[in-house]
């Protein structure tokens, strides 16, 4: 039997950044991956050697920009270890059906510029738009980087230009009051009171979704943060693909002395005492931990799947019940298709360019087009006769990604993980056939034709995942690869839950991190950091953690006085 002093249950990338940090303190670290390769939905794979070898598929993850909110990539020091950060310009393309086409890049001056050719009036308000969401974003990225309920951490992370920001979004109370209004309203709403063409509004609104519910939704709105990013600090993708990100953290993880194991699945959590003590897989191995266990994998399936129904009932009565009704996941995940290409998409009746096919290609005609597209999810139904997409060619940035002259695309669709009328049939009883799949995946091709017209010709070979194929190979709950929805409801100090927003669980020596923690899903590491973080301040003696603390206000009084402290 092997022993460690942390066991991280699942391999994804916040597991992995996890296991670095706790490294680098001097743990001994084992991760247990149930996949045949780490990395969790952060890979990149030869997704169909057969028909297309040589091409290589980001086969969930590919735009990277919360990344760069943290100190992940400069703390750990992954160009080291080969990480290499391809910035994009433009960051955005969205040509609509009505002949219009929106051009967003990473400065803000130009985006613009293109914008006043179609309205004046929206290009000076989306300067100022952009503004805004550029000081939201810096002046609450602290929070983002400290446990939720950590006020000396979140503290001590506020700098001289944090702390101006937020002065200028809440530093009244006319300001303060708008910035709660805006996260209560819906990014619907919030782009209809700033502009007035579709043209805007509607890539804008479809980026806002990407949170993974109706731009109508309230509570939703920061998701209007996702565009002001792309600008500032700017949207990357890695050299080689999002699997880059994970190669990295791999090779520090062993050059540190760590373990992972893959084809590993955790069965189940062995409890001596009311204390985690180690883990057994679902090939009957056992494993131990004597400082503790950090599980990357939703909390629902890591408290009811995982975890002896005696052991919950004695330890966390209550906790079983909250995690299966109180969470929401509203039914909507993707339905991934990818590509090899015999050449990119052209769009020709746009005045094709290339070089806007460098970011993310957006199909959004409307805002009530992208409305749709979210909404139909809920009652079960597939929004494929009229489909919002959300597609990328990232070998025009990357070729390394594809044999010479040769390119790949990824293209994600909002589809509902179970089908109205359909329980019991398909994948896991979802309705979900490979026939379906691929209906599916036609009506997709066929919409992204009408726009890119050489695409009817161009396709080597394409693979279709359903969303119940998509749960399946992440272990995701109903596919939602955020693990629960990302609303306003179920943020910071609400998620998962709020007796479990901090990283530790009822049960001693168990702890949580991965995208169902504070601040949620996407490639940013942050969750794996502040999950390290609370672990390795629970092995503190507390006259180490008061001096800590007395560090940060220190910090912070310097920060916002300018006084000297001793």
């Amino acid at each position: 039997m092997e022993t460690y002093d942390v066991i991280i249950i699942g391999a994804g990338h916040n597991g992995l950044v996890c296991a670095a940090y706790l490294l680098k303190a001097g743990y001994r670290v084992l991760l247990l991956e149930k996949r045949p390769v780490p990395g969790g939905a952060a890979t990149t794979e030869e997704a169909m050697p057969e028909e297309a070898p040589g091409f290589k598929f980001n086969l969930c993850a590919i735009d990277h920009e919360f990344i760069h909110l943290g100190p992940v990539v400069a703390e750990l020091e992954l160009a080291k270890y080969g990480l290499d950060y391809l910035p994009c310009d433009p960051v955005v393309y969205c040509p609509l059906a009505d002949g219009s086409q929106f051009v967003a890049h990473k400065s803000i001056a130009q985006t613009c510029a293109g914008i006043a050719e179609y309205s004046p009036r929206d290009a000076e308000k989306y300067a100022e738009f952009s503004a805004y969401w550029l000081e939201v974003g810096n002046a609450i990225a602290p929070l983002f980087n400290a446990p939720p309920m950590a006020i000396f951490d979140i503290a001590g992370n506020y700098g001289a230009a944090n702390l101006k920001d937020l002065f200028k979004v809440a530093g009244s109370k006319t300001k303060a009051l708008d910035f709660v209004r805006n996260m209560l309203t819906s990014p619907t709403d919030l782009l209809n009171e700033w502009f007035d063409s579709e043209t805007v509004k509607a890539p804008l609104a479809r980026l806002a979704a990407e949170i993974g519910a109706p731009p109508s939704q309230k509570g939703i709105a920061v998701g209007a943060m996702m565009m002001a990013m792309r600008h500032s600090p700017g949207m990357s993708r890695p050299r080689g693909g999002t699997g880059a990100l994970t190669a990295a953290l791999v090779k520090l993880v062993l050059a540190k002395g760590g373990k992972i194991y893959t084809d590993q699945g955790v069965k189940r959590l062995l409890i001596d005492g009311g204390r985690v003590v180690g883990v057994e897989t679902v090939q009957g191995q056992e494993y131990r931990a004597s400082r503790g266990v950090i599980s990357n994998i939703d909390a629902r399936r890591l408290f009811l799947n995982l975890l002896d129904p005696g052991d919950l009932q004695g330890l966390a009565p209550e906790l079983g019940d909250r995690l299966d009704r109180r969470i929401v996941n509203n039914n909507e995940t993707i339905l991934k298709i990818d590509c090899a290409l015999s050449e990119p998409p052209r769009f020709e009746a746009y005045g094709h360019r290339e070089e806007n096919l460098i970011g993310s290609i957006l199909i959004a005609d409307s805002v009530d087009h992208v409305e749709k597209a979210h909404a139909l999810c809920a009652f079960g139904e597939i929004p494929d006769q009229d489909p919002s997409l959300y597609v990328v060619c990232p070998t025009v940035l990357d070729p390394s990604m594809a044999p010479e002259g040769k390119h790949t695309l990824w293209i994600e669709f909002f589809a509902p993980y179970q089908i109205a009328g359909a329980a019991g049939t398909g994948l896991d009883g979802t309705g979900w056939t490979d026939e379906l799949k691929n209906q599916v995946g036609d009506r997709i091709m066929a919409k992204l034709a009408d726009y890119a017209p050489n695409l009817r010709h161009s396709v080597i070979a394409r693979r279709v995942e359903s969303p119940a194929e998509l749960a399946q190979r992440l272990g995701t709950h109903k596919g939602n690869y955020y693990h629960m929805d990302m609303t306003l409801d179920q943020m910071i100090f609400f998620r998962p839950l709020p007796e479990i927003a901090d990283y530790k669980t009822p049960i001693q020596g168990l702890y949580l991190t991965g995208a169902g923690t504070h601040p949620g899903g996407s490639i940013s590491g942050m969750p794996g950091r502040n999950s390290a973080r609370v672990f390795l301040q629970s092995q503190q003696p507390f006259a180490h953690r008061w001096g800590d603390a007395q560090t940060y206000l220190r910090t912070l009084l310097k920060t916002a006085f300018g006084l000297s402290t001793s």
